[in-house]
């Protein structure tokens, strides 16, 4: 079995469920003990915090897409850059890069930490 190709197919996706806020899909891609954490607050987030923020940032972006930069196969997981893009109500253009270091075991991921700017989300909740 090779797990790096396991791992960047539970990559793809994950990005296919997030551009179309598919929580289903999201929330069996996500182990049921998931950590997810952000450089911003430094916390852990919760699975349902997590939706909640997804299906906010769907209903703030039209033609929502995840544009994936680079990913790479790391131990146990996966390092994405990606570009969040999307329209905003006002017509403006959204583009927020970020970086996802992502660990999967059983074909699910166990660990996400995300970094981005959030000067750059700030748009997002004008």
């Amino acid at each position: 079995m090779n797990h790096s190709n396991d791992a960047m197919a539970v990559a793809d996706r994950f990005i296919a469920a997030l551009n179309v806020c598919d929580e289903k899909a999201v929330r069996n891609i996500y182990s049921p003990d998931i950590k997810i954490w952000h450089n911003f607050d430094q916390k852990l987030q919760s699975i349902d915090d997590n939706m909640k923020s997804m299906h906010y940032i769907h209903s703030r972006l039209t033609g929502l897409n995840y544009d994936v930069i680079s990913r790479m196969a790391i131990p146990g997981g996966f390092v994405q850059q990606h570009v969040m893009r999307g329209v905003l109500p006002s017509g403006d253009i959204f583009a927020m890069p970020a970086c996802a270091i992502c660990q999967v075991e059983n074909n699910q991921i166990t660990s996400i930490d995300e970094y981005l700017d959030t000067a750059q989300a700030r748009a997002l909740f004008k």
